[in-house]
């Protein structure tokens, strides 16, 4: 752009407020674009017949990649407690604009996701689209932001890598609230006909107090010269819903977000118990379930990953007891959650019926009266202590 004198030179098409530096969504939070590199995660998955290949895209292939992936410490620290904390089975990050939740993958075809982690995908979605009244999509056959790119995020290392379900919700829908339907969600910012940007102008002036979209008017810049300003305010009123909508766009969200959590594994306690063998002999049992939808491994991708152990048993014996039969920690099977595998009317029938349980069993001996704690544990489905007295 060249100022000309004596003549009124246009600066940019949209209008955004005087301020020291701007803000720019990424992640979870807001950082300011000074510290912006990096702010998203980006690992592409590439797929070929013989390996699975993650790479990380450049500074040169996106823009705010950063030296290397994780180099900003708001990353890095996000990165660093998820990794710290194998209990998160599912998490939600919050970004403007579209209206729209997105699922994974980023950068593979549906036909190619693991089908039963797909299937509880759009289940769960399909409730987030009930509940917030935002349509739930896929990031790679709904949301690419050009046909031949695929740009992936902290959704594809959450699931891909570490096996826990993650979502992207991309509040607000500017182009929706005009009364504008049965569009493309990134397409239409490519090309839309002149009558929604009618709707549009008509929105700013009847809802928004004409404060959406500024009239162009003449400004005299100390550099530039004779300059116009104005257009959209794309902060306030395009990446963000306007002051007045925020509150009841951020109401959507908290009950798909507690039938998330409720739908996680939960451990408990079936039963403990001690029968006698002999004088000073004791069989002690311990059984526990899964109470949760999901099973307690969450994905089966956190199978394939092995980032999530199986459900580990541990007798903590007193000095007066021993151990005769069975190792004091063991590591049992994932559990099953309560989630359909099929419906009633299946061709074959369900034949693991329990495969939400696991029992273990010891041989102790020891006094009368003596006490014994017993735990079982889950990464992602808790832990759960109880006490016996062999009697």
């Amino acid at each position: 752009m060249r100022s000309r004198s004596g003549s009124t030179t246009r600066v940019g098409s949209s209008w955004t407020w005087p301020t020291v530096r701007t803000l720019s969504s990424g992640s979870s939070f807001w950082f300011p674009t000074d510290q912006r590199r990096n702010c998203w995660i980006r690992l592409n998955v590439h797929l070929d017949q013989t390996k699975r290949r993650a790479t990380w895209r450049q500074e040169f292939e996106q823009t705010g990649a950063g030296p290397y992936p994780a180099s900003e410490p708001e990353v890095r620290a996000m990165v660093d407690f998820l990794v710290q904390h194998p209990n998160v089975g599912a998490a939600v990050s919050f970004h403007t604009h579209s209206g729209v939740i997105l699922r994974p993958m980023g950068t593979q075809s549906d036909d190619d996701m693991t089908p039963e982690d797909l299937w509880i995908y759009k289940r769960l979605s399909d409730i987030g689209a009930r509940l917030t009244g935002y349509p739930a999509i896929s990031s790679f056959h709904d949301f690419k932001y050009h046909p031949k790119e695929v740009i992936t995020g902290t959704q594809d290392w959450v699931y891909e890598h570490l096996g826990a379900l993650f979502w992207t919700v991309e509040i607000w829908a500017p182009n929706k609230e005009a009364g504008i339907t049965d569009y493309k969600w990134i397409e239409w910012y490519r090309d839309h006909p002149a009558e929604d940007d009618l709707k549009l102008l008509k929105w700013s002036d009847e809802q928004c107090g004409g404060q959406a979209h500024v009239d162009w008017y003449p400004f005299r810049h100390p550099q530039l010269g004779m300059v116009e300003l104005g257009g959209w305010d794309r902060m306030n009123f395009w990446r963000n819903p306007p002051p007045a909508l925020r509150e009841r766009e951020a109401a959507r969200f908290p009950a798909w977000l507690t039938q998330l959590a409720l739908s996680l594994p939960k451990l408990e306690l079936l039963r403990a118990e001690v029968r006698a063998l002999g004088p000073d002999t004791w069989r002690v049992r311990l059984a526990v379930a899964n109470a949760g939808y999901l099973p307690s491994n969450v994905t089966k991708r956190a199978l394939e990953r092995k980032t999530v152990r199986g459900t580990v048993f541990q007798i903590h014996l007193p000095p007066a007891c021993t151990l005769i039969s069975g190792r004091e920690r063991i590591e049992g099977p994932h559990l099953d959650g309560h989630a359909p595998r099929q419906s009633l009317q299946a061709f074959l029938p369900q034949r693991e019926i329990t495969a939400d349980r696991a029992v273990v069993e010891w041989v102790v001996q020891g006094p009368r009266g003596a006490a014994i704690a017993l735990t079982a544990s889950a990464d992602r489905a808790g832990t759960v202590r109880t006490e016996v007295t062999l009697d």
